[in-house]
């Protein structure tokens, strides 16, 4: 199984990777220094939002652990980074 990491998400990435770090579209937009109405029309698909924007947002949410793997016969996914307990 690949879990090749990808260049671009789609709108249902984004939608899934809120839904696992519990953030709003508001939360989102905010993270990634964008107009609500970009992270709400890219994930309505109402119209394609710059590659610069895109790039802002998929930054926003991999800077929060979230990984974007490549679809791989199954299908684009998404998932949170394994997180390294620190020994002590």
């Amino acid at each position: 199984m690949s879990t090749k990491n990808v260049d671009t998400i789609t709108p249902g990435q984004c939608k899934a990777a809120r839904a696992l770090l519990e953030l709003t579209q508001g939360d989102l937009a905010n993270a990634a220094k964008l107009g609500l109405s970009t992270v709400v029309d890219f994930e309505k698909r109402r119209r394609q939002v710059s590659a610069v924007a895109l790039q802002a947002i998929t930054d926003a949410l991999i800077a929060r652990g979230v990984e974007f793997i490549d679809e791989n016969g199954g299908g684009p996914g998404v998932r949170l980074r394994k997180r390294h307990q620190k020994k002590g």
